[in-house]
């Protein structure tokens, strides 16, 4: 049912075809000269950066910054789709409609007949249909190459967890990160980098397992370490220059202590 803070639709469609019509204006001749220059590979980097901003508004928890990146976002959305519009290619317009048909054919607990016993049984059923639809495709083809690795290496377990492809439980995926440390260290000892390479890859796929077991995103936890490491490590930074101590004169012990202090802050 929709609420009060819901908006009218015709608000949403006219909103939507408001700023696809700013952006076909920018690429028409007399429009914007950097706008008009643009490719699909050439906004490549500006996707992924966006996307990031999106994530970093989402951990910011500031609404109107979300809002903000979103927006942006949307930009690279609707670029893509009107340089595929001027070659005939597809349009905005194809696109939202591409994603209605997936959406209700993927859902048909709620725009169908099936029942389902709560959200792991709908990620199952997801994986069912999507293989039908895409009959003939590996259950890993959808995932791009250019994810962030740890995220891939989570992703692809989901994937073939719901195709029964998994450990049963916790604990047999931690034993396997010790079977890998083990090979690791074995490696190692050999002195063969390539195989040392080989075993940590080895690792990391099982430990981005192990996290996905545990209820984690192993890319999220991650970044939220290397931001906590950031604000730590600038912590002892100004605590060393405060006390008139560059870091490169300081040592292990001094940096050591400072660090603490850091965390305690």
């Amino acid at each position: 049912m929709p609420d009060e803070h819901d908006p009218p639709i015709d608000r949403i469609a006219s909103a939507l075809a408001g700023a696809a019509g700013i952006v076909r204006r920018l690429r028409a001749p007399g429009g914007c000269p950097w706008d008009r220059e643009q490719t699909p590979s050439t906004l490549k980097p500006f996707i992924v950066e966006e996307a990031y901003e999106v994530l970093d508004a989402i951990d910011g928890g500031n609404p109107d910054e979300l809002r903000e990146e979103l927006g942006d976002l949307l930009l690279q959305i609707l670029l893509q789709a009107e340089i595929a519009r001027e070659s005939g290619a597809f349009d905005i317009a194809d696109v939202a409609e591409g994603l209605s048909r997936k959406l209700v054919h993927r859902h048909p607990h709620v725009f169908g007949e099936a029942t389902v016993q709560g959200s792991d049984q709908v990620l199952v059923n997801w994986e069912k249909i999507k293989k039908k639809e895409k009959e003939g495709r590996g259950l890993f083809d959808g995932l791009p190459a250019s994810l962030p690795a740890l995220l891939r290496a989570a992703r692809m377990g989901e994937k073939a967890g719901r195709v029964g492809f998994d450990w049963p439980n916790v604990q047999g995926v931690r034993a396997k990160i010790d079977e890998e440390l083990a090979e690791v260290d074995e490696a190692a000892r050999n002195g063969v980098h390539e195989d040392v390479e080989h075993e940590l890859g080895d690792v990391l796929f099982a430990v981005a397992q192990w996290a996905r077991h545990l209820g984690c995103q192993p890319e999220e936890s991650l970044r939220a370490c290397c931001a906590r490491f950031t604000r730590r490590f600038a912590g002892m930074e100004r605590i060393l220059a405060g006390r008139g101590r560059p870091m490169t004169e300081c040592s292990i012990d001094e940096m050591e202590t400072a660090w603490q202090e850091a965390k305690r802050q």
